[in-house]
């Protein structure tokens, strides 16, 4: 695997502490809707909001790096309608990390409870409170949350097909396993 062939450093590091905190989050998220009110539960919801805000910054600079340094080429051997469906996934992938919070943070607006970043920070409410519209986005966030489930098991399936079963260093290329010498 030459250098050319696998991802920056900086991108591998930031693939794998925004997939580490939405593997802790979606769970959380889970967990934390089924508790009764109590000062636990909105503990979680606080923890919960902090991962969110932290995965929207991280993917904000995730999409400047992208933008900046260009991701190693697919294996020219690819199917197009693989590259297709690849460029597809990670876009909506993207698009749900940076949505998904975003979601979140208007829902939490639209049902008045404010969102204070790591219990310091407080952010500006997104809009007014409305309990209506908190209902809407809270179906919204949960929604989005699933398509993202479903595109992240998407995702892992096609590097676990192509590193398992096609033999190709897939996995490598986002800094797992060992770096072939060079």
């Amino acid at each position: 695997m030459t250098a050319a062939n696998r991802y920056s450093t900086t991108a591998i590091a930031l693939h794998w502490l925004v997939a580490m905190l939405i593997f802790a989050t979606f769970p959380l998220g889970l967990y934390m809707v089924e508790l009764p009110l109590s000062p636990g539960k909105l503990k979680l919801y606080s923890y919960h909001k902090w991962i969110g805000v932290t995965v929207f910054l991280l993917v904000a600079i995730r999409l400047g790096w992208r933008l900046t340094h260009r991701p190693p080429a697919l294996p020219g051997d690819i199917a197009a309608w693989q590259r297709r469906a690849s460029a597809v996934a990670h876009g909506l992938l993207y698009a749900l990390m940076a949505v998904i919070p975003v979601s979140g943070w208007l829902m939490s607006s639209a049902k008045g409870f404010q969102t204070v970043w790591f219990g310091m920070l407080p952010l500006p409410d997104l809009v007014e409170k409305n309990r209506e519209l908190g209902e809407l986005l809270a179906t919204v966030h949960q929604v989005l949350n699933y398509v993202l489930l479903a595109l992240v098991i998407l995702h892992v399936s096609a590097a676990l097909k192509h590193h398992f079963i096609e033999r190709r260093p897939f996995l490598q290329r986002m800094g797992l396993g060992r770096k072939e010498r060079t």
